[in-house]
């Protein structure tokens, strides 16, 4: 039976998606071990137009600077700064990679995809204000947030933040934390980047608009891909040694077809967003920052409202999101049955479990649908007092998938991270979740090179090169202080951020205080 199907060809490692994930994973590879045969499959008629694309993300370069659901706080009042620790470690990796990319020539101008944005959390009211007290003070005990600044003087934040001060009342309680050292990313501009290196320099074939319609076990512990050709409608086979489904909101629906006891009880829950766009230059001129405020109660963590500063198609940027919208797809370019073909008898009581323990959630989804754009601008006001209707639009931006999985107490549970979903054997590997995504790509996706190819993963020769890429991808921070401190400062050169972005310091008094009147 095998026989009668066409075999195109045969790769070591074929990749399941176009975006920011799967590049990162064969560029890695690639030059870890050239020799290595990998294929890049893509639905659409372009890389990177799903959730890696610019307008579909926050850009933030996620370092748990401004991001206050990565730092919880605890029933005693204490604040829980461990995720936030992960996430900027993780950050730091791709910092590193970058880097190295630059060093070695595979990236020229980094200021194509980062630019320095300082990054703040921006909270009213005297509970919140003594929260972020507490947190700023945690947090800066650490050295990877060494340079947090605390204020709720109004001069002061109308030098940090003029755009959100202006129109605002002086007896206000308010506060917020800066990180000069934050930044913008465009991981749209990153992805395709990377697939270009890898077609060019690396003769790495990056198919788009081919759909792979199934994943089934082959000969000799191998999987066999059956691919569709859109345009041609051919349908072919390729076997691999590994696959990886790195498809955005698309790799959960795939993920269910391939035989392997692992995928069973994963569900996934659709949530849309939108952004408010700035249309008025000299409105977007005023902000150089990017500043997160707190998720309403029942909302979901990947909604913290943010006021962003981005730069997009060489144009400096302004939008306030995101407004969470629902659709049964999964992905942008999806089908409204995405969200009912999902539904399998394995994961019906995690699906059931979830729906059942997050009414609140539920509720808020409602609320947010039924907003017309005055509603959206009063939120945007609760950052802006002056904002004018006219001068935002909405933008729909990415499709996300929340992860659903099982629970012995609850059912199943709803989670907001990223989670390596892989066969016992490390030969397929799924990538489902979102938030901080990609940021964290290059930490993921050595994890996945660990599990997918254990015994050369630990080999001299593979430890030595992911150490020249990635310094510290298997080093303790603790242990290393001063040798990270000095290359977090080497990559900030080379990535030409070192230099705080914020045009506005040198506002004269007069100026400031006319801010706050």
């Amino acid at each position: 039976m095998m026989s009668k199907k066409k075999i195109k060809e045969h790769y070591d490692l074929i990749c399941v998606g176009g975006g920011i994930m799967s590049a990162t994973l064969a560029l890695m590879l690639k030059l870890i071990d050239k020799n290595k045969k990998i294929l890049i499959l893509e639905k659409l008629d372009k890389v990177a137009l799903e959730s890696s694309a610019a307008w579909n993300n926050a850009g933030t370069g996620h370092s748990a600077f401004c991001e206050m659901n990565y730092t919880p706080e605890r029933e005693d009042g204490s604040i829980d700064i461990s995720k936030a620790v992960a996430v900027c470690t993780q950050f730091e990796k791709s910092r590193q990679f970058w880097s190295f990319l630059i060093e070695n020539n595979y990236l020229d101008n980094p200021k194509k995809f980062i630019h320095p944005v300082p990054h703040h959390s921006w909270v009213t009211g005297k509970e919140n204000i003594e929260f972020l007290k507490r947190r700023v003070a945690e947090m800066t005990k650490h050295p990877m947030f060494a340079g947090m600044k605390f204020s709720e003087d109004f001069s002061e934040l109308a030098q940090w933040i003029p755009l959100m001060i202006e129109g605002r009342d002086r007896a206000e309680k308010a506060a917020a934390t800066r990180m000069e050292f934050g930044t913008e990313v465009n991981f749209g501009t990153l992805t395709r980047t990377y697939y270009k290196v890898l077609e060019e320099q690396f003769e790495t074939p990056v198919y788009t608009e081919h759909i792979v319609k199934d994943v089934d076990p082959g000969k000799n512990d191998e999987w066999l891909v059956k691919i569709k050709n859109r345009k041609t409608k051919e349908k072919f086979y390729c076997d691999s040694e590994h696959v990886f489904i790195g498809a955005g909101g698309g790799a959960l629906p795939l993920l269910q077809k391939v035989e392997i006891d692992e995928k069973d009880g994963y569900g996934g829950f659709p949530v849309s967003g939108e952004w408010l766009i700035c249309k008025n230059p000299e409105v977007i001129k005023e902000h150089h920052a990017k500043v997160y405020g707190k998720a309403e109660v029942g909302a979901p963590p990947m909604s913290m409202p943010h006021l962003d500063t981005r730069h997009i198609d060489g144009k400096q940027e302004l939008l306030f999101g995101p407004f969470a919208g629902f659709s049964t797809k999964f992905l942008k370019e999806g089908s409204y049955l995405d969200l009912f073909k999902s539904i399998k008898f394995d994961n019906l009581p995690s699906m059931w479990g979830v729906f059942w323990h997050n009414i609140p959630l539920t509720k808020y989804l409602i609320e947010q649908v039924r907003m017309d754009h005055e509603d959206r601008m009063q939120e945007l006001r609760k950052f802006v007092r002056n904002a004018k209707s006219e001068d935002w639009e909405l933008k729909v931006a990415g499709q996300r998938v929340q992860i659903i999985k099982r629970d012995k107490k609850e059912g199943g549970i709803l989670e907001f991270g990223t989670e390596v979903v892989h066969s016992k054997d490390g030969k397929i590997t799924a990538l489902l979740g979102a938030s901080p995504g990609a940021s964290v790509a290059v930490d993921i996706m050595i994890k996945v090179l660990q599990i997918a190819f254990p015994n050369e993963a630990h080999s001299k020769e593979w430890e030595e090169k992911l150490s020249e890429m990635v310094p510290f991808w298997n080093k303790e921070l603790e242990s290393n202080l001063a040798k990270f401190e000095e290359l977090r400062s080497k990559c900030s050169q080379i990535l030409e951020i070192n230099a705080p972005y914020f045009s506005r310091t040198s506002m004269d008094e007069t100026s400031t205080q006319s801010l706050l009147r």
